[in-house]
């Protein structure tokens, strides 16, 4: 904690700057820094920060962005990315996974007033980048959808309290917790006997990777109660994280209907998830392989968590495992309604083209 003589200094720091309003604002580390509000020019460091900012309809505030920004790869799946293509022409801070360049940070014209970080273990350390800059670095906690929701929202007010964004704040963790009600309200009493078992792969952890990455926890199966067979149901309602399984237990699960992330899609025509069950003799033999019930899915991981994309595949999943439950639902419109909510504009089929239009659909695997 800072002691009284440095936030005496901070506060003095900041009326030199021209910053006559500022508050005391305690970051998700609890680290307390005192800082304009509202905050008109900012950066985002690490996964998934510029996302959050996107949320809260302050993208114009951001003055410079990290390298993955200024990227035009084959792929993306980054909503906030794609409805924001301006990030590609503003300044570079540094590289992206919080490896921050604190001289290119001190040249910017104009220069920020806060730097949001996310993952403060990743990259460059935020003390010593706050004393090398001079900028107050608030340390915020991604969180996630299920388990961690409290960390996200707090994460989103914090942010929201230096953008004087609080109003947009709690719409979007209303709209979460609305959307998040809506699929429990149709799934949760579904018989244990209506359940098809389920198998995702595919998922991205840091780049791309073949079938045999899974999620035990996915997030989308979590919210419409469906049957993973990759989850040990001890673990039910724990976290978890991407992991690879043998393939010769995916062939002894036999799941009846498979998911593909299509992230995979990355590794080329040769490589990934798509090829593999096309070519690989061990997922010939799957009963959801044999029949085509193959099933393309927006990419879970990019750049952290897509949280938009997390819950418009849970539309999509739970329309394909309980259509009964789903009949006032288009997943396609849902996940536009989604992504205009969050992000400004609808933008699934500019990410289904990038994916070969194979999100949501069966995918041709014989």
């Amino acid at each position: 904690m800072k002691k009284p003589c440095q936030m005496l200094v901070g506060t003095v720091l900041l009326m030199v700057a021209g910053w006559v309003s500022a508050e005391e604002i305690a970051d998700s580390a609890g680290r307390r820094h005192h800082v304009p509000v509202p905050a008109e020019r900012v950066i985002c460091s690490g996964p998934g920060c510029l996302r959050l900012l996107v949320y809260l309809q302050a993208q114009d505030r951001v003055v410079a962005v990290d390298d993955i920004e200024k990227k035009r790869p084959q792929f993306d799946a980054r909503p906030y990315s794609l409805a924001n293509p301006h990030f590609k022409t503003l300044p570079l801070f540094g590289e992206f996974r919080g490896y921050d360049n604190p001289e290119l940070i001190m040249s910017l014209n104009p220069a920020p007033q806060v730097i949001f970080k996310t993952s403060p273990t990743l990259g460059h350390d935020p003390e010593k980048l706050q004393q090398k800059t001079g900028i107050p670095v608030i340390i915020l906690d991604y969180g996630d959808l299920e388990h961690q929701r409290p960390n996200l929202y707090k994460s989103l007010r914090i942010m929201g309290q230096v953008l004087g964004k609080q109003e947009r704040t709690e719409a979007v963790i209303g709209n979460f917790d609305k959307l998040i009600s809506d699929l429990a309200q149709r799934t949760s009493n579904v018989p244990a006997s209506s359940r098809r078992s389920c198998f995702v792969g595919g998922i991205a952890m840091k780049g791309p990777h073949g079938f045999q990455s899974t999620e035990p926890g996915y997030p989308p199966f979590g919210f419409v109660n469906a049957r993973n067979v990759a989850q040990d149901p001890s673990s039910i309602g724990k976290p978890s994280g991407a992991v690879s399984v043998a393939k010769e237990k995916i062939v002894e699960w036999n799941p009846e209907i498979l998911f593909l992330d299509l992230s995979t899609l990355q590794m080329g025509e040769k490589s990934g998830g798509l090829f593999e069950l096309r070519t690989d003799p061990a997922y010939r033999t799957l009963n959801a392989v044999e029949r085509g019930e193959v099933y393309g899915l927006l990419p879970y991981n990019w750049y952290t968590q897509n949280f938009g994309s997390i819950l418009a595949n849970a539309y999509f999943i739970g329309k394909l495992l309980y259509p009964t439950r789903f009949t006032d639902v288009d997943p396609v419109a849902k996940a536009d309604e989604i992504y205009a909510f969050l992000v400004g504009k609808p933008v699934f089929q500019a990410m289904n083209q990038e994916f070969q239009g194979l999100v949501y659909r069966k995918i041709p695997v014989n």
